[in-house]
């Protein structure tokens, strides 16, 4: 009976080691990625602003200052490069957006996925429809004009890739005086692609939202 009792203690034991140490595991992973996203804001001297100067300017980021809001409670960091001469999406809409994307990893301070400086994957422009839910935006990749889907294997639009569509005006290129919105954004392993979440990276994105 001692026997028994001693082989649960040790089992249970070793079940809570290894879970300390995955938690470990990842708690330097995580450690890593925000050291990878303070290298970037250092040696870019990026401008940190709060949500509340954010909207106090009329949710617009300086890019001449080169400012990019944080939002605390996914820790993104947005920078609007150009907001867009199109219309905001509306609450209840569904919109087909095609983009234009660099995607670098942090971490390795490497461009991982690009539609835009790789000619062999610049006929792949990346097709997304879009779904406004009382101010929720959720996405879906069209297998067909996908590189994020090709590479990455689902479907389903990273929240990161989201939560700037709230701010920009989403339009075509119809004329002269036509501006395409255009975002750079950090986004942090729990908010990217599956990739990113599984290998616990934070990604530096350059995209443009065009409606279709």
């Amino acid at each position: 009976m001692k026997k028994l009792t001693y082989l649960f203690l040790f089992v249970v034991s070793m079940m809570l080691f290894s879970a300390c140490r995955d938690q470990q595991t990842y708690a330097d992973q995580k450690n890593r990625e925000h050291a990878a996203i303070n290298k970037f804001l250092a040696d870019s001297a990026v401008n940190v602003i709060s949500e509340e100067q954010f909207e106090a300017q009329n949710y617009t980021t300086d890019v001449s200052k080169n400012q990019f809001v944080l939002f605390q409670s996914n820790g993104l960091y947005l920078q609007i490069v150009r907001k867009g001469t199109g219309k905001a999406i509306k609450d209840g809409e569904h919109v087909r957006v095609l983009c234009r994307f660099t995607e670098r990893n942090l971490l390795t301070d490497s461009v991982q996925l690009s539609n835009v400086i790789y000619p062999l994957y610049s006929r792949f422009v990346e097709t997304m429809d879009i779904s406004n839910k009382s101010g929720t935006m959720t996405g879906r990749f069209d297998k067909k004009s996908s590189l994020m889907y090709t590479f990455y294997g689902t479907t389903t639009v990273p929240t990161g890739w989201l939560a700037p569509l709230r701010f920009l005006n989403i339009g075509r290129w119809d004329s002269a005086d036509s501006e395409i919105a255009k975002v750079r954004i950090i986004v942090p392993h729990d908010i990217g692609q599956s990739n990113a979440v599984s290998a616990v990276y934070p990604c530096l994105y350059d995209i443009t939202y065009e409606r279709k």
